[in-house]
């Protein structure tokens, strides 16, 4: 069986979990690659919502293996806390495997992140403040503590003392903040150490094993194509690779081992934080989509903003990402508008231009160039068959889906776990 990565197609918060539960018990493993606790699934089960921020989604299914890759970084007290509020819902998370080679986000991490962003001023990025890049920052500068780390307090320690050498130069000299010790920091990172030691393993090995044996491996990344550190929307951007190439490189398994890569689209748009957002709507529409959509961080509860369906930004992601399929989901938030517009190219210096432009200038300036689509009233959170759908409904789709560089195999309908339209087999 294939190894399948499903990842956002847009800027995030597309409802990735949406697509894990849709291949539900065919799943063996499910694999968080990149990021950290800065993003978020809300997963609905019955009349139960599970908001989850740095565990992988598949943790609430049965028999599924969840797994924490090594190109994850990894706030402790965040991970433990997640686990404890799922154990004290009846959720089995004894199944989670973590691995030696991720990198751990530290206090001092989280500190930095906080007082650069403030430091930034009107030229902020947008950051969730939670150490996510300052952590990615030390991993490239060799300076980074890992897992692994923890099993050695000697090695700890001189990592910790080597890492705060700079840091409180920096602390102290440029933004007036206190020093921090590297006593406070190793004892707090030891104190997790025998609690996190039976989850810890070479997941790179067992994963590689497990495709080795037949089993199915679904890598779900964190964030999205356009914050993408390489590909997205630079410098607003997270700190990782949330494309499908970084399944790789953040698991330990080879390309060759992927055969499926499912992008998930929002019948609409929605971003978090700075940087350019061509179809942003400033009017009732978007506020409109705010509130029927209930666009706001599951991590950080900051209103998204939102905007109408950007076919370029779709055809992009097909590309960068190898699509095979997209899932669109929240069709059901679009019922009651009257026209439905969709960007199917932009206009730049007086062109229209197809494509998203390369230069972020160009992208900033770029102004959508729009195609309206007739829409429904009719309450659709209950179809289950495609063609039971309104046939503008039907249509809309339908035009997505020629635009945007890929099928679109499955459509949500609605928040609930199985409030969604299979129309291809995401495995076939």
């Amino acid at each position: 069986m294939p190894a399948i990565v499903i990842i956002g197609a847009q800027w995030g918060d597309e409802g990735k979990g949406k697509a894990t539960d849709l291949l539900g018990s065919r799943i063996d493993y499910v694999v968080k690659f990149n990021g950290g606790n800065n993003a978020g699934h809300t997963v609905v089960i019955g009349n139960q919502k599970y908001a989850l921020h740095l565990l992988p989604s598949g943790i609430l299914t049965e028999g599924v293996i969840p797994v924490i890759s090594n190109g994850v970084v990894i706030d402790i007290e965040v991970l433990f806390h997640e686990l404890e509020a799922l154990t004290a819902r009846g959720v089995d998370v004894s199944r989670l495997r973590v691995s030696a080679n991720a990198h751990i986000i530290t206090h001092y991490h989280r500190t930095l992140d906080k007082v650069t962003e403030r430091f930034l001023g009107k030229k902020q990025i947008g950051t969730t403040g939670r150490g996510i890049g300052p952590a990615y920052a030390d991993k490239i500068n060799r300076v980074g503590i890992r897992i692994q780390d923890l099993f050695d307090e000697n090695i700890l320690r001189q990592k910790v003392e080597a890492a705060l050498d700079q840091k409180n130069h920096l602390l102290v000299k440029v933004y007036n903040r206190r020093a921090i010790s590297a006593d406070e920091i190793v004892a707090n990172l030891l104190s997790y150490a025998e609690r996190l030691r039976p989850m810890v393993a070479d997941t790179g090995l067992e994963l590689n094993l497990a495709l080795d044996a037949g089993k199915t491996v679904l890598f779900e990344g964190g964030q999205a194509t356009m914050l993408d550190v390489d590909h997205g929307t630079y410098p607003f951007v997270t700190s990782s690779n949330s494309t499908a190439g970084g399944a790789s490189t953040g698991s330990g398994i080879g390309p060759g081992r992927i055969e499926r890569v499912i992008g998930i689209v929002k019948a609409y748009t929605t971003r978090v934080g700075a940087g350019p957002f061509p179809t942003e709507l400033f009017d009732e529409s978007g506020e409109f989509l705010r509130s029927a959509g209930f666009e706001f961080g599951t991590t950080t509860g900051r209103p998204r903003r939102t905007g109408w369906y950007d076919a370029p930004i779709a055809r992009y992601s097909a590309r960068i990402n190898g699509v095979t399929d997209f899932v669109m989901t929240k069709l059901d938030v679009l019922t009651g508008l009257a026209t439905i517009p969709v960007c199917v190219a932009y206009e730049v210096d007086g062109k229209r231009v197809e494509e998203v432009p390369v230069s972020q200038s160009d992208f900033h300036h770029a102004v959508p160039i729009y195609e309206e689509f007739p829409g429904w009233t009719e309450d659709i959170t209950s179809v289950r068959e495609f063609e039971d759908l309104p046939a503008t409904a039907q249509s809309y789709v339908l035009a997505i889906e020629a635009m945007s560089g890929s099928r679109i195999s499955a459509i949500g309908v609605g928040p609930g776990r199985d409030a969604i339209i299979v129309r291809h087999d995401l495995l076939g």
